[in-house]
This record gives structure tokens, C-alpha cells and sequence, in this order.
């Protein structure tokens, strides 16, 4: 396959503007960069809140990539990747920092916003696609802008699959599922007689749902307002569920309600809504620690009571990716899939390209927790 290459895209062309499929071209290569053909994509963030602010337009969105490599750098240093190898894609590091080198998680890389959340371009200010006339567009987000038929991916988010019948379910193994469950598995690592306590049922909660139950947890709490997602919560593995909108009184006493008036040891937000962080703060039991892995906004006034905070002898961390490093663990997470053990089938529906604005408003209203777009 040679390049340049002409092929097509959803590209957003301004902060807030719709997806719209439209020709583009892929330049070329640096040698540490694949051409991947895009199958799947499981998430599409780029049109909404804080990251309408950190890109330059137009650029293309799309992370949770899944498919085949069609051209290999030559520079890439996984020599045991092949063309026609089917790949799934998670986030991009630089490969070069303490973290990324000594502590081998990339999840942790220094350059992390940079090469993920703006799309940040190569050294050389270029980008891999442009418009027809010419106009750069910004590409390579996530280090790999999933959501264009063919992309320029960086080395660094490819990690083989092994299962390619099964390419679609694990497109989001990529970043929603392993921010959850390697939330859970990596940093909290509940014991069967703790509790934990997961605030938003999407699919970053229901991963951590899942890998909590596969431990399994003593109790595990799924609170949202929605109650078609709490459902299939108790379903897969949470023991209790809470519909904060419908409960009388205060969500942290109906929480304590369930854990005998202690409180939770352990508490995710993947919200990143200040109300419901300050929430989630306010549940944990003595020696308690939350993680909050949905970024609230800058602009968010969070209210922390520090002495009862800090007398309670309660931990807050942030994390992010799940604190995972995708090469190793996304097969940990397909191979618990394999064997029962996280059921991202029944979560996750597939949906053609054109049905787009479908799987917005599925997702948006409840009737599918994660979908999945295919080319």
C-alpha cells in the first residue's frame, strides 16, 4: 500500500462542531508510526467539554481503535508485528521517560496530555492527514485518531490481538475498560471482605463493577440515575444498587445504610462531577481511599470537610488509564473475559458509521452502555 494515501474521516472542523465524513489524505510515515485499516472504534470524545479547548480544529477524533496494519515503519521496534496483523489500540506514550522505561507503565508517561488529549503534533509541527486543499488536520489523537478509515498510528499504542473474531468486543479494552477495571485490579485491590462503592454506570464503571466482582468483593455499590444501567449493574456483579435521584435523603447515608453505618473501604467516581466526588468522599469508612478517574473541570469547586477528611485516616487519589500498561494489561483483561470473568459482551452493541448519531443517543439515554463504531 503506498502512501500518500486518499481515504476518508469524521472529522470535527470546530470546537463543538458535528462529525462529518469527509476525504482526507495520510501523508506519509515517521518510522515509528504503522498505517492501520480501522475496523472499530469504541469511543469518540472530541466534540464536548474540556477537549474542545485543549485542540486546534479541524482535526479527527476517535480512540478505542481496532485493525488491521497495512504499512509498518521503519523504525518500529516490535518486530514480531506483520502486516495484515490485527491490532487493538490503546493510548500513546513517549517510550522514553523514567515511567515509561524504569517503572514500565505508560500510563504514567510525563508526556501523557500532550500525546493523548491534544493530538500534539510530530517534532516537526506536522501532522499525518490533511484535507484535499491541503489543510493539516489534527490527527493522531490518543496516537491514533480511530475515527478515519486509515490512520498513522504511533507504535506505542499497538497491542496485537489474538482473538480477531472478537476485534469489536475488545476495541475498548483500549482506555474505558482498563481506566475501571485497572482501577480496581491495579491500585485499589479490593479484598473478598471489603467494600466498594462505584458512582457512574458507564463503561469505565461497569469495567470497574466487573473487576471487582471478579475478585470478588464482599459488597460492591453501583450508584447512578439511571435505572435500566442499575439493572444490568446487579446483573453483572454489583450487590447493591442506588438510583441517587429517586432515594430520600443523602446518597452517602444510603450508602452507609448498606454497609451497616461504616461506610465503604473503597470508592470510584467516574463521573468527574464535583457533587458527586464530594460525594463519593463523604462514603468511605475509617482507613477508606477514593480514586477519581472522570476528570472534573478545571472550573470545579470541590468542598472536602479536610479535618474529618484527615481524622478519618482517608486516602483521594487520582488515576489514570487504570495506572495499566496496555501491552500487558489488556490480555490480562481478555483473558478474564475469556473465562467468564468480565462480561464486556453484555454491555457493548456494534454499530455501522452511518448510525453514529444512533450510538450517541443509545448511550446518552441508557439503551447500550458501550458502543462500538464499525467501518
Amino acid at each position: 500500500m503506498q502512501l500518500p494515501l486518499e481515504t476518508e474521516a469524521l472529522v470535527v472542523h470546530k470546537a463543538g462542531g458535528e462529525f462529518e465524513m469527509t476525504p482526507v489524505v495520510i501523508q506519509d510515515l515517521r518510522p515509528d508510526e504503522l498505517l492501520v485499516e480501522m475496523r472499530y472504534s469504541g469511543d469518540f470524545y472530541l466534540q464536548e467539554g474540556s477537549f474542545g479547548k485543549l485542540l486546534e480544529f479541524p482535526a479527527i477524533a476517535g480512540h478505542e481503535g481496532a485493525g488491521i496494519i497495512r504499512v509498518i515503519g521503519s523504525g518500529v521496534k516490535d518486530k514480531s508485528l506483520q502486516v495484515g496483523d490485527p491490532v487493538l489500540l490503546s493510548f500513546t506514550a513517549c517510550g522514553n521517560c523514567g515511567h515509561c522505561v524504569e517503572d514500565r507503565n505508560f500510563s504514567r508517561c510525563s508526556a501523557f496530555p500532550a500525546l493523548n488529549l491534544t493530538a500534539t503534533p510530530r517534532p516537526d509541527g506536522s501532522s499525518p492527514a490533511k484535507l484535499l486543499d491541503g489543510q493539516p488536520v489534527r490527527s493522531q489523537f490518543f496516537g491514533q485518531s480511530s475515527f478515519s478509515r486509515f490512520s498513522a498510528v504511533r507504535e506505542n499504542c499497538v497491542v496485537k490481538c489474538l482473538y480477531p473474531e472478537d476485534m469489536a468486543l475488545y476495541a475498548p479494552m483500549g482506555c474505558g475498560y482498563q481506566t475501571g477495571a485497572g482501577t480496581i485490579l491495579n491500585v485499589l485491590k479490593p479484598k473478598s471482605d471489603q467494600t466498594v462503592a462505584v458512582f457512574g454506570a458507564g463503561s469505565v464503571g461497569f469495567a470497574a463493577i466487573m473487576a471487582a466482582a471478579s475478585i470478588p468483593a464482599k459488597q460492591i455499590i453501583a450508584i447512578d440515575i439511571v435505572e435500566q444501567k442499575l439493572a444490568l449493574a446487579k446483573e453483572l456483579g454489583a450487590t447493591h444498587t442506588i438510583n441517587s435521584s429517586k432515594i430520600q435523603g443523602d446518597v452517602t447515608e444510603a450508602i452507609k445504610s448498606v454497609t451497616g453505618g461504616q461506610g465503604v473501604d473503597f470508592a470510584v467516581d467516574t463521573t468527574g462531577v464535583a457533587a458527586v466526588i464530594e460525594k463519593m468522599l463523604d462514603c468511605l469508612a475509617f482507613g477508606g481511599t477514593a480514586a477519581s478517574v472522570g476528570a472534573p473541570p478545571r472550573e470545579a469547586n470541590i468542598t472536602v470537610n479536610a479535618g474529618a477528611f484527615f481524622a478519618g485516616m482517608k486516602n483521594w487519589v487520582t488515576i489514570s488509564e487504570g495506572d495499566s500498561h496496555p501491552p500487558e494489561f489488556i490480555p490480562q483483561l481478555i483473558d478474564l473475559h475469556r473465562r467468564g470473568k468480565f462480561p464486556v459482551d453484555k454491555i457493548s452493541k456494534v454499530y455501522p458509521v452511518a448510525e453514529l448519531n444512533r450510538a450517541v443517543s443509545d448511550m446518552k439515554d441508557g439503551t447500550v452502555i458501550k458502543p462500538i463504531i464499525e467501518f
